[in-house]
């Protein structure tokens, strides 16, 4: 069975909707990078960070292949980052529920 457009759409937002996918995107934001060097960088254990990357991968937001031991990881297009750009602009301007309630 073929995937709508909004199925499409949905399974992305998804998959970068989680604070630790969006870090590892930020981490693959300028560079091709290894599962080996985002652990560390992330403070992630391995296992835990294999799911995120298969979440992203299986979504179409990564791409990943095999180099000898390594697998690398990158981002299958660029827009990704200016959809966690927007999100990110928006959550800045966004009034928190207190200040709302004090008003």
């Amino acid at each position: 069975m073929q995937k709508t457009q909004n199925e499409k759409k949905a399974n992305i937002l998804i998959a970068i909707a989680h604070p630790n996918r969006m870090r590892i995107l930020e981490q693959l934001r300028n560079d091709t990078k290894c599962n080996c060097e985002l652990a560390p960088a992330l403070g992630l254990e391995q296992s835990n960070l294999s799911r995120h990357l298969k979440v992203l991968t299986q979504a179409g937001v990564l791409i990943s292949w095999k180099d000898g031991l390594r697998v690398n990881f990158k981002v299958a297009d660029e827009r990704i980052f200016e959809i966690l750009d927007l999100a990110e602009s928006a959550a800045l301007r966004t009034v928190p529920v207190q200040e709302l309630e004090e008003a």
